[in-house]
C-alpha cells in the first residue's frame, strides 16, 4: 500500500502548478528539438511483446509497415486468444512531448473482449519490454487510450487515461477508477486523430487531441488494482514513482494505423 497519501496529494498541486508554468513558457512555433521515432519504412528501432509469446516474436505479422504507416493488422490471425500486443520504441524517456496521428481500420477480431472494439492506445512510462514475462498480459505502464465511436450518437471520448498496475492523482485526489475519461469529442472510426502526450517525469501529464487539451493529471506511480497479470513481483512494487519508461503502441484486437510519430525531450 502507498504510505502518506495525503502528503502525496497535497504536494501534487504545487508540482502541477510549477510544471504547467514551465510548459506554457514554450512557444508553439518552436520546431527545434523534434525527433522522428518511426521512419515509415520498416520496424527498425522497435521491439515487440505479445501476450503468450516471447520477446520480439511478431506473431502473425501483427505489426507491419504499409504506405508509410505503422499498422496493427490481423489478416494472418484466425482467433485473437488474448494476444494483447505492444510495440516499444527502443529507448526510454522521462520528460517529453510526443505527437502522433492515428485512425482505426474496419478489421476487428470478434473473439477479442467487447471493450477492444475501436480501442487502442499509447503506453508510456512502461517497464522495459525485456522484463515482461511470456504470459504477462499487459506492461506495467500508463496509457493514453485511443477510442472511436462504437454506437451512432453515443459519446465515446478519446485520449483517456488508463492504468494497468498504476495509479495517478486526478483533481487533487487519487484516481479510484482504472480509466479517467477526457473531455474530448467523439471521433468516427475512420477519422484521423492527432494525439499529443506531454509528460514531465513523475509530475505532470497532459493529454491533447487535435490541438486541444482534454485531460491532465499528476504523480503516476505503481499501484491500484495491479491488473497487469503475471508480472514479475520485483517490477510491481506499489508506491514506486514512475519517473521514466518506454513508449509503446497497442494491438488489442482492432486494426489501427499510426503515422507521424515524433518526440521532443523537455528539460
Amino acid at each position: 500500500m502507498i504510505k502518506n497519501k495525503k502528503l502525496l496529494i497535497l504536494s501534487a498541486s504545487f508540482v502541477l502548478a510549477l510544471f504547467v508554468f514551465k510548459y506554457f513558457e514554450e512557444t508553439p512555433e518552436d520546431k527545434s528539438g523534434w525527433k522522428t521515432l518511426f521512419n515509415g519504412e520498416n520496424l527498425d528501432g522497435w521491439n515487440i511483446k505479445i501476450h503468450h509469446h516471447e520477446y520480439n516474436d511478431n506473431y502473425a505479422n501483427t505489426f507491419k509497415v504499409s504506405d508509410g504507416k505503422l499498422v496493427v493488422d490481423y489478416s494472418e490471425y484466425t482467433t485473437f486468444d488474448d494476444r494483447f500486443g505492444h510495440i516499444f520504441y527502443k529507448e526510454p524517456f522521462s520528460s517529453y512531448h510526443l505527437k502522433f496521428e492515428t485512425r482505426f481500420k474496419e478489421q476487428w477480431l470478434e473473439d477479442a473482449p467487447y471493450h477492444t472494439y475501436r480501442n487502442s492506445g499509447v503506453m508510456f512510462h512502461s517497464q522495459d519490454p525485456r522484463t515482461i514475462l511470456k504470459d504477462q498480459n499487459w506492461p506495467i505502464s500508463v496509457e493514453y487510450q485511443i477510442l472511436a465511436e462504437r454506437e451512432a450518437g453515443v459519446e465515446r471520448p478519446t485520449a483517456n487515461m488508463c492504468s494497468p498496475s498504476t495509479e495517478v492523482i486526478f483533481n487533487d485526489e487519487l484516481a479510484k477508477k482504472h480509466c479517467v475519461i477526457s473531455t474530448s469529442k467523439t471521433f468516427q472510426w475512420d477519422e484521423w486523430q492527432k494525439g499529443e502526450l506531454i509528460v514531465y517525469g513523475d509530475s505532470l501529464v497532459i493529454h491533447k487531441v487535435n490541438g486541444l487539451e482534454v485531460l491532465r493529471y499528476s504523480k503516476p506511480h505503481i499501484g491500484g488494482n495491479m491488473n497487469a497479470k503475471g508480472a514479475d513481483p520485483k517490477f510491481s512494487i506499489a508506491g514506486t514513482p514512475l519517473k521514466s519508461g518506454y513508449i509503446a503502441f497497442q494491438a488489442e484486437g482492432h486494426a489501427v494505423e499510426f503515422k507521424n510519430i515524433e518526440i521532443k525531450e523537455l528539460h
